[in-house]
């Protein structure tokens, strides 16, 4: 059992940054890919990133691309979202999430991951 633990969220201007941190525990976290969603009000849960085991695999949902920035740092079972050019439409709550599946191909889908964080708010502001 894995447990999930974001933070770094909060209010912030547009054109800002924030950066997400998640801790992992209770598992083999070099084991797992790394996810990060968002869900905004009234709307469905979006792929924001995701990262392999090793780092070396990255990828992006097209919302991100060029401004959100995902790492990892296995040594202390961390994984990171660093956001900036924030727009209010980024508001949201942040989610990470961890996976066993591993092949590029829908690795973005939520459906993959099995361990949920509780998510923090990110909130930007106009």
């Amino acid at each position: 059992q894995v447990q999930l633990v974001e933070s770094g969220g909060g209010l912030v201007q547009a054109g800002g940054s924030l950066r997400l941190s998640c801790a992992a525990s209770g598992g083999a976290f070099t084991t797992y890919t790394m996810g990060w969603f968002r869900q905004a009000p009234g709307k469905e849960r979006e792929s924001v990133g995701a990262i392999n085991w090793s780092g070396a695999g990255r990828y992006y949902g097209d919302s991100v691309k060029d401004r959100f920035t995902i790492s990892r740092d296995n040594g202390k079972n961390t994984v990171y979202l660093q956001m900036n050019s924030l727009k209010p439409e980024d508001t949201a709550v942040y989610y990470c999430a961890a996976s066993t599946f591993s092949q590029p191909l829908g690795i973005l889908r939520p459906n993959r991951y099995v361990y949920w964080g509780q998510g923090t708010q990110v909130t930007v502001s106009s």
